[in-house]
Order: structure tokens, then C-alpha cells, then sequence
């Protein structure tokens, strides 16, 4: 071999090497949140300031909520207790940062998954666990039944959320003019509503049954029935994990795939000895796609008896079982005439 041709060789052994290096470093590199959440014996969880049905303190200082109920997943799939969760309150301007900074694990916090929010800010959505649309609050007196008759009103909205965008939107759209009365949280939003600062109150239409609640004469207010956006919410987690993006992902799949299943907290020992392969792969029976995760063969088992299946997250937080009754309507099962639904665990 030629002195050219042997320095040729070394510079492509020398990149080859270069190369794998850079692979495997990637790959551990992208592998490091379940390690590290192991090693801390709980989950870091960023959820909100105070929204009933998605996540809210009670009196006892429990958290309470279809997304505090997704961090306990989260913890029952890892470490088989619902219990090891730090719930971390967060307002909507600070969330994304909190976890582009890595002071949380992940965000279960009614956030709307956007493009934006993906290609600018480094997140990823691992799915949605409820379809909402942004709705109008107004005092029954004002007698107005349509949002169109809003124009010259003057609302009370949450700076630093897609609802802000949404409402420029459709007062543009629909040629009306309208004053924002801006507020920083949610609270301080519903605050000057009942204080008169403002007209209507606008949010999520799901946040709306909730704010109602909080006002002194629930019955006083009517929410009107146009939903003037999209907005799928669900957990959103760092764009530097894989394996930890996937775990997210098919949690929310699991509950999803268990309600389809009829595998609930009631009914999780006996499907455990189910003949149906698909209720065989979903509880660990067959199969080892828990582990391909990082996780236990039985790790949506220990979801469903620890937190339950989406129907009783569903029912006990924001639906029927609960004090805000919000009908399931698109958030049913696909099989039911809903768009809810989960790729199959095969």
C-alpha cells in the first residue's frame, strides 16, 4: 500500500471511529431521563397553577385532575406508585421553559400541541388526552347567545397562551372589534370577570365549565356555544429523548387502549389471565414491550391498578363523576363516534 493510499485509509478509519463515537454518545445522550428519574425515586411533573378537572389542589393539598392523573401514571409505569410524583405548579408564560431547562421531566399541564411550540421551542407533544376548543363566558343578564354579538366587549384573557392568538383571530375574522383585558394567570383572568373589569371571559371551553364554579352564582353565566379553535392538550416532553418521548407516549396510549379493552382497576386481575392476545400484550402476558422501553414487561398493568384506564381518569376528574360533568362528546373512544384512539401494542 502506497503512503497516499494508506493516509486515505486512516482518515476514513479515523471518521468511521469519529462517526460511531458520535452515535453512541447520541444514543446515551437521548437516554438519560428515565435513568436519571430512577435515580431521584420520583417523576418531576409541570402541571398548573390551579385548573379543576386537569390539575388543581384541593383542600388537602392533594392534586387532583385528568393531567395530575397523568403524571401518576407516569410514576405507576416506572416505579409501580402513583405516589412518586413532585407536582411542580406552573404559569403559562414559564412552563416551556421549565422544561427546555430541565427543572421538570415532563409537562402535563392543558397545553395545546402546535407546530410552533414543536419547531421553535424544542418540544414534542407525545399525544393528546383531550380535544377542548376555546369558549366564551358571559353573565346571563347581558341576554347574548352567540359569540358574534360580542363585538365592543370587553374580555378577559390569559397573556402567554394560544387563547390570546385565538381570540385576535376571530374578531378579525369575523370583521368585530373587541378590547383583551390581559391577565397573567388564570385566576387573576376569572378575578376580573367577577370583578366587572370585564364583559366575557375566554379560556378552553373545558376550563370554562370550571370558572363558572368559582363564581358566586354559577347559574348567572352562560357559556356560548361556539368553539372558535382547535386545541388538542396533552403531555410535551424535551426533543434530546427518544426512549423517554416513547415511555410519555404509550402511557397515554396504554389508558386509551385499555378503556377499548374493557381492562379497567376493577377488572385488571382477571385480564391478566385473558386468553385475547391483545389484552395479553397490554397487561405483559406476551410479549416484551415494556422492556424495549426500559420499563417492566407489566408496566401498563401496573398503570391501569394504580390510576385506572382513560374512562375512569375521565369520569372522576371532569366527567360525570365530577362536579364540572363535561360530557365526553369527541373525546369518546373512536368506536364509540369519537376521535380518541391508540395504535395497537404488537
Amino acid at each position: 500500500m502506497g503512503l497516499v493510499a494508506a493516509r486515505v485509509v486512516l482518515r476514513t478509519l479515523t471518521l468511521i471511529f469519529a462517526m460511531g463515537c458520535a452515535v453512541s454518545l447520541g444514543d446515551s445522550a437521548r437516554s438519560q431521563t428515565l435513568k436519571t428519574v430512577k435515580e431521584r425515586g420520583e417523576l418531576v411533573c409541570g402541571v398548573s397553577q390551579g385548573v379543576l378537572g386537569f390539575s388543581a389542589q384541593s383542600a388537602d393539598k392533594m392534586w387532583t385532575g385528568i393531567d395530575a392523573d397523568f403524571c401518576r401514571a407516569l410514576a405507576a409505569a416506572i416505579f409501580d406508585d402513583p405516589g412518586k410524583v413532585a407536582f411542580v405548579p406552573l404559569s403559562a408564560e414559564d412552563r416551556f421553559q421549565a422544561l427546555q431547562s430541565k427543572s421538570i421531566d415532563v409537562l402535563s399541564r392543558n397545553s395545546t400541541w402546535t407546530m410552533a411550540r414543536e419547531t421553535e421551542l424544542g418540544l414534542l407533544f407525545a399525544g393528546v388526552n383531550f380535544y377542548d376548543g376555546q369558549g366564551f363566558l358571559v353573565r346571563h343578564a347581558r341576554k347574548v347567545t352567540s359569540a358574534l354579538e360580542l363585538t365592543g366587549a370587553k374580555i378577559c384573557v390569559q397573556s402567554s397562551t394560544t387563547t390570546e392568538l385565538n381570540l385576535r383571530d376571530y374578531f378579525a375574522a369575523n370583521g368585530m372589534r373587541y378590547e383583551a383585558v390581559p391577565a397573567a394567570t388564570a385566576d387573576e383572568a376569572l378575578a376580573g370577570y367577577i370583578a366587572g373589569r370585564c364583559d366575557v371571559l375566554t379560556t378552553d371551553a373545558s376550563q370554562l365549565h370550571g370558572e363558572r364554579l368559582k363564581t358566586p352564582r354559577p347559574d348567572d353565566h352562560d357559556i356560548l356555544p361556539e368553539i372558535i379553535s382547535k386545541e388538542p392538550l396533552g403531555p410535551a416532553v424535551r426533543q434530546d429523548d427518544v426512549q423517554w418521548f416513547n415511555i410519555v407516549k404509550w402511557v397515554n396510549f396504554a389508558m386509551l387502549h385499555a378503556e377499548e379493552l374493557g381492562v379497567s382497576s376493577e377488572t385488571i386481575d382477571a385480564a391478566l389471565s385473558s386468553p385475547k392476545p391483545e389484552i395479553k400484550r397490554l397487561v405483559g402476558a406476551e410479549g416484551n414491550f415494556g422492556e424495549q422501553m426500559g420499563l417492566t414487561r407489566d408496566w401498563a398493568a401496573r398503570i391501569i391498578r394504580r390510576v385506572g384506564n382513560y374512562a375512569e381518569v375521565y369520569d372522576r376528574n371532569i366527567g360525570v363523576k365530577s362536579k364540572l360533568g363535561i360530557p365526553r362528546g369527541i373525546n369518546q373512544l373512536w368506536t364509540s363516534g369519537g376521535i380518541l384512539y391508540a395504535p395497537p401494542i404488537r
